[in-house]
């Protein structure tokens, strides 16, 4: 820049504001893009999990005894803690947002950290799941293996629609599988980019002024938490 120049003091501001990207004019500006971006992602999420949940109904109103049959061999003790668990790490992550709006560094950190581990938790809680499950055979394919006429024995083995009825069973479960494994996989993204969010909160990189990686995130997990609170009763309280 010559003397002859003059200097422009908002341009000077611009590139000192912390966190403001060069192509934003303002934080409101910039808050407002992703908010637009993170809103937009999460719509497509939703077509995403629709398409899933629409078959799932599909299949649901042709076999309903076979899915009620099989739904309620799943382990609702343990959905009901792992939704507990869940909504909790909601509530931590609010509270990480707030903090976040509030600059104190030392309290986005610790909520994020109480947030992620609640999330392991559910993890955790779920392999567990899984684990059961696949002993009590309520695995697709595995159920032919098992002594299916304990875990269902109002079935007559020598109805010609036995097989046929366990066939449904095993397409329940294929959807059972498919719905939570897939919410696991965004719990694991959502769990990741907290971590690497808690790093960069730890070293002072977010402020009052500039937070809205910490406020998409939350948005993100809000919607993870929303999706496994659709799944409680359409997977586990499946009537007939």
């Amino acid at each position: 820049m010559t003397p002859s120049q003059p200097i422009d003091p908002h341009a000077l501001d611009h590139h000192h504001v912390k966190g403001l990207a060069h192509h934003f004019d303002d934080m409101d500006q910039q808050h407002e893009a992703a908010t637009l971006g993170m809103w937009a992602f999460l719509a497509t999420e939703v077509l995403f999990f629709g398409g899933a949940l629409a078959g799932y109904a599909v299949y649901r109103s042709r076999y309903g005894d076979a899915f009620a049959a099989a739904s309620h061999h799943l382990y609702l003790w343990i959905g009901v803690i792992n939704t507990a668990v869940l909504l909790t790490s909601s509530f931590m992550m609010a509270l990480a947002v707030n903090a976040a709006k509030q600059g104190n560094r030392k309290k986005i950190v610790t909520f994020l950290i109480l947030t992620i581990l609640l999330g392991l938790a559910f993890l955790c809680i779920k392999g567990i799941e899984y684990y059961l499950d696949y002993r009590e055979h309520l695995v697709p394919g595995n159920i032919f293996e098992a002594n299916w006429h304990e875990i269902f024995p109002h079935i007559d083995g020598a109805h010609p629609g036995s097989m046929m009825f366990l066939r449904q069973v095993q397409l329940f479960l294929m959807f059972y599988y498919i719905l939570t494994g897939i919410h696991a996989v965004h719990m694991i993204v959502g769990i990741s980019v907290m971590i690497v969010l808690a790093v960069k909160a730890s070293r002072g990189r977010y402020t009052a002024e500039y937070n809205s990686p910490i406020d998409m995130a939350g948005l993100y997990w809000h919607f993870v938490d929303v999706v496994w609170i659709f799944l409680l009763p359409l997977l586990y309280m499946v009537q007939h």
